[in-house]
């Protein structure tokens, strides 16, 4: 069995379907859909176990109902989850899905996020074959770094001090439609084994130490929302690499995750 971690926050999400966004000043009825633990980490880590990996979670947990109710979810997940305690509240995100499909999104409260320092059992991390990593700070990934394989976002990272002690990563997944993603995989490229760019319903490419493009997956169903299809392709790619698969296979892995997601509400 493929062993993988994902490090990264936990938010608890709400879910709401509404046929337009308000405008300004404006008032819209929406319906209640769902709520639970969500996140990148979350959806890629659910999205592993799907995969029947064996899934360890390092995260940083707050001091309320929230984080207690996310974390009896990421276990029944099938997750062993690693948590560190804080003393703040969890962060609240608010999720408007549309008819079209698309989300927006609304966060509050700090994200929170494990550091190197807390008391996780990092030396578990060198008999895993790969980590995705979406949060933490240095020290934190560092530590990720000891696993076999290492796959980031680009929103993880202290960007403002230019990556300076970031370790070598064999992937770096972002949106070729994000202008923020874009911009931070820039600061990764010099750091990065392989930048890995997803292009929506035209696929991807990936350049660094080979280059190539992969098709995208056919959707095995209607699209319902598009909320978590990046975490979900960089959570298969990530397998598909940790699995010893050379990138166009991974790459697969991931694309059809992606699709499959676009068929669910939300997180999986």
């Amino acid at each position: 069995m493929t062993r993988v971690a994902v490090i990264g926050h936990v938010e608890w999400v709400e879910f709401v379907r509404l046929a337009d966004y308000p405008p300004r000043g404006g008032l819209e009825q929406a319906t209640r859909v769902a709520e639970h633990a969500g996140g990148g980490a979350v959806v890629a880590a659910a999205v592993l176990a799907s995969l029947g990996a064996e899934v360890e979670f390092f995260c940083a947990l707050g001091d309320d109902e929230r984080a207690q109710r996310s974390e009896r979810e990421l276990t029944a997940r099938g997750a062993t989850v690693h948590a560190a305690r804080r003393s703040q509240p969890s962060r609240f995100v608010f999720t408007m899905l549309d008819d079209g499909g698309e989300r927006t999104i609304v966060t509050v409260g700090e994200r929170l996020q494990p550091a190197g320092d807390d008391a996780l059992d990092w030396d578990r991390l060198t008999a895993i074959d790969g980590v995705y990593f979406t949060a933490g700070d240095d020290r934190a990934l560092a530590a990720a770094r000891s696993a076999r394989t290492l796959v980031v976002t680009p929103r993880a990272g202290d960007h403002a001090a230019g990556l300076s002690t970031a370790p070598q990563v064999d992937a770096t997944v972002f949106s070729a439609d994000d202008r923020d993603e874009v911009r931070w995989a820039s600061d990764w490229e010099p750091r990065s084994r392989l930048l890995v760019a997803t292009e929506g319903a035209e696929g991807g490419h990936w350049w660094g130490e080979s280059s190539g493009r992969w098709p995208a997956a056919p959707v095995p169903g209607p699209i319902r929302d598009t909320y978590g299809c990046g975490d979900a392709f960089a959570a298969g790619l990530m397998f598909g690499l940790a699995s010893g698969r050379p990138i166009a296979e991974a790459a697969a892995i991931g694309a059809r995750c992606g699709a499959e997601m676009l068929t669910r509400v939300g997180a999986p």
